[in-house]
């Protein structure tokens, strides 16, 4: 078989099991393309000795007939996950040299199933960016191109290395994270499937902590089948994390029917901005139509406190981060600043902050200590939490009504230009989250597929939001719009 790559995690898992290729050759033509995709700057720490090893392992597994659904397939990981003996730096300056002794449970769960770990992934600095221009790294870049320009665009973020390398198939799958849709924001920009699951469904233990309440791994893939294999890889109860939920994890393909026949859609119409470009408001109606020819019922609903999720979001988001990250103050581990004669413990954290730091994490860091701080506690910080309730309860409301999912556009635009949007507004940035935060507000599992294109030939996604806890029904329903979409766009490579 030739591009071997390319394949997705279904057609490469039924090639092992026929004999047709080895998670050896898989695994060299992903590593191979990684190799010569440079200029995509998505894999960040690269790990073909891992790799090497661990298909051969998985080749021998296979061999004796013990081979799990995701056994010798070549996945990348972001670097957000701890992985033991590999550099997890989150992407931040003030990580630099940070190896742990422990991985992560969500990536340990993978290679216990057998999967490849091909290297670390490039992101936003502490999962903090919609455009992967935080990244000490520097950006990554989106395999996509607008027509005949050779701008280079963002991927999204902050999973963006993750959605390039999947994009431009340099691995068959890899590992996202989402917080405010920092898995389905990067997914539309890039023409892939992304799924966060309901919070509490994967295990945040050994992934680097952002906004606690908010964050959540999940996988992102080429196709819904291949979401739905690898979400089942990552997800389980996990007695080191105590908001792991102590659920049995359903055979998500097998659940894969296709049929929605008598489902009920929302359509919520808060969701219809102001200004929102006409090629997304046909996108969305297009969608509807696909899931109405398929047998659902289209049913306009209300969120009525949808207006209020963005600031809400970031009230809550930064505050939570404040916290996290007091403790990268260089004394254990990571960067530690050089210090003058004279210096104290207290200059040793402030530069050692300043010079770790990026622009953007200081920034949500100083908006999170001022919302936790006396006299703004309750003014900010409980307003954005009782808002965040009122959120939760408009879902709940919803689909108490026997709405079985909900659907929505996975972002206002198609992927933007790399320094386009990083001017002295950031709130121009955070607009780019405007149809994914409420998922992670209340908790909830949403999943972005590929669509359709726009003017320039850029990928769109639409947005599916389910029921929490039933990642099953939503990734059929999402199945059910990917076959009515029949997108199969690829980048033209230029890199």
């Amino acid at each position: 078989m030739s591009e071997l790559n390319k394949l997705g995690l279904a057609e490469a898992r039924d090639a092992l099991r026929r004999g047709e290729t080895t998670s050896l050759e898989l695994t060299e033509a992903c590593l191979g393309a990684i190799q010569d995709a440079g200029a995509l700057n998505a894999f960040v720490h690269h790990t073909p000795e891992i790799a090497i090893e661990r298909a051969r392992a998985a080749d021998a597994r296979i061999g004796a007939g013990d081979a799990p659904a995701m056994c010798g397939l070549p996945i990348g990981i972001k670097d957000l996950f701890c992985t033991r003996g590999v550099p997890s730096q989150a992407a931040s300056r003030i990580l630099e040299g940070f190896v742990p002794e422990y991985e992560s449970t969500v990536s340990q769960q993978l290679a216990d199933a057998g999967a490849v770990m091909l290297g670390k992934l490039n992101m936003d600095e502490f999962a903090m960016g919609s455009s992967n221009e935080t990244s000490t790294y520097g950006n990554a870049i989106n395999p996509w191109r607008r027509g005949n320009d050779d701008a280079a665009l963002t991927p999204g973020g902050s999973s963006g290395g993750s959605a390039a390398a999947v994009a431009a198939d340099l691995c068959l799958a890899a590992t996202g994270t989402d917080t405010g849709g920092s898995i389905r924001q990067p997914a539309a920009f890039t023409g892939i499937t992304g799924i966060k699951p309901t919070y509490g469904r994967c295990s945040r233990w050994g992934i680097i902590a952002f906004a606690s309440s908010l964050d959540q791994a999940g996988p992102m893939t080429k196709s819904v089948r291949d979401a739905a294999i690898m979400l089942g890889a990552m997800c389980g109860h996990d007695a080191k994390d105590s908001t792991s939920a102590d659920l049995p994890v359903p055979d998500f393909e097998a659940l894969l029917s296709g049929d929605i026949r008598g489902r009920r859609i929302g359509i919520p119409r808060e969701y219809r901005m102001d200004g929102m470009p006409a090629r997304i408001e046909r996108l969305w109606t297009d969608g509807a139509d696909m899931l109405r020819d398929a047998g659902a019922e289209i049913v306009d609903i209300s969120l009525p406190h949808t207006k209020y999720a963005l600031p809400a979001y970031y009230v809550i988001a930064p505050a939570e981060a404040s916290s996290n990250l007091a403790r990268y103050d260089g004394v254990r581990y990571g960067h530690r600043a050089a210090l003058a004669r004279g210096d104290g413990i207290t200059e040793m954290y402030e530069k050692t902050r300043a010079e770790g730091f990026g622009h953007e994490v200081q920034r949500r860091v100083m908006i999170g200590t001022y919302v936790l701080s006396a006299g703004f506690y309750d003014a900010y910080y409980n307003r954005a939490r009782k808002v965040r309730t009122l959120i939760r309860r408009d879902f709940e409301n919803v689909f108490a009504s026997g709405i079985d999912a909900i659907l929505t556009p996975a972002t206002p635009s198609a992927a933007f230009g790399l320094g386009e949007m990083t001017d002295a507004d950031p709130v121009r940035m955070y607009l780019n989250d405007v149809f994914t935060v409420t998922v992670n507000l209340a908790g909830l599992p949403g999943i972005s597929v590929p669509a359709g294109v726009d003017e320039q030939g850029l990928p769109l996604g639409l947005q599916l939001i389910g029921r929490p806890w039933e990642e099953g029904d939503l990734l059929n329903t999402a199945y059910a719009l990917e076959t009515a979409a029949g997108f199969v766009a690829k980048p033209g490579k230029w890199w």
